[in-house]
């Protein structure tokens, strides 16, 4: 089974991850922009798979998508790790740019494209989603 690990930008937060992804995308949402100030990299994994150490902070709001989102941040660094939906709790965003090694997994979509500033590079070899995609499969 495959192992990766990742993290914050200080190291106070450490996660393991276990298993492959259900799904990797780019996310040009405008919430994910501002979190980011670009489109947002992610790798949907289910919960279980998903081992985190050290004391996290939350922050709760509704995305584009109309869903309930806890984002998962270090309190001290304030580098935004994971979230969660309310509507799919079994699953976990996690932000590929905090893993050691981000190139281990690549994304397949642009999401929420509609929304992407004038200026984005958008991979022609992605499929390309205007707004909210179908949930990844269950795990």
């Amino acid at each position: 089974m495959t192992m990766r690990e990742g993290g914050c930008l200080c190291g106070a937060v450490r996660y393991r991850l276990q298993g492959e992804p259900l799904m990797a995308r780019v996310c040009w949402c405008r919430v994910c922009q501002k979190n980011s100030a670009n489109g947002t990299v992610n790798a949907i994994v289910p919960a279980a798979a998903l081992e985190v150490h050290g004391d996290t902070a939350h922050y709760s709001s509704v995305a584009d998508s109309g869903n309930l989102i806890t984002r998962a941040f270090c309190p001290r660094c304030g580098c935004h790790l994971y979230a969660a939906s309310a509507a799919n709790p079994q699953i976990r965003v996690i932000r590929i740019g905090t893993l050691d090694d981000p190139s281990s997994i690549r994304p397949t979509h642009n999401i929420w494209t509609a929304s992407a500033p004038a200026w984005a590079c958008l991979d022609p070899a992605l499929t390309q989603v205007p707004g909210q995609p179908a949930p990844p499969p269950r795990p």
